[in-house]
Formats: structure tokens, sequence, C-alpha cells
């Protein structure tokens, strides 16, 4: 039991010093910027592929229904995750346009 802790907080830590090792390779002054684009490219690749997966075993288990609402619902998260800076100018569009 012990030995996994060790393992685990071992795995973590090789992460977390690759990671910061990735990002501190640019700008100094541009750490957190560079952190964010890191994650966020993390974030698409994964989004990507759990979308992937929960789509076939829609299609395999024939819930068609179920699919059309999971895909409409995956577009709009994905706009958020693939296209944060045009969703952001959208919004603001709306809500001034509401508020006006």
């Amino acid at each position: 039991m012990r030995s996994k802790y060790l393992w685990t907080a071992a795995t973590a830590f090789a992460a977390w010093s690759w990671a910061a090792n990735a990002v501190a390779a640019g700008n100094g002054e541009r750490v957190g910027r560079n952190l964010g684009h890191l994650l966020g490219g993390w974030a698409q690749s994964l989004f990507t592929g759990i979308v992937a997966i929960v789509a076939l075993l829609f299609l395999f288990n024939r819930r068609f229904a179920d699919l059309a609402i999971f895909a409409v619902a995956a577009i709009v998260v994905g706009g958020f995750i693939f296209a944060p800076g045009d969703l952001t100018s959208t919004i603001r569009g709306i809500w001034h346009t509401v508020t006006a």
C-alpha cells in the first residue's frame, strides 16, 4: 500500500516537473499564458477522444435520439473549448443587445 502512494507521488512529481520545464522554456513573464495553452491543448484532445467514444457507444447501441441530443450538447461545449474568444465576443454582443 505504501509503495502505491510512493509510486503515485513520484509519477505526479515527474509529470509536474515535465510540464513546468515545458512551460518555463518560454518567457518567464508568460508562464501563465504558456500553461494555459498547454492545458488547453490537453483539454481539446481529451474532449475529442471522450466525445468520440461516447458517440460510438450511442451508435452501437442504436440509441439515435440520445446520440442526436449528445451531439448538440457536444457542439455547444466544444464551442467553449475550441473557440473561447469567438464565443466570448458572441455572448458580449448578445448581452449588449439585451441590455441596450
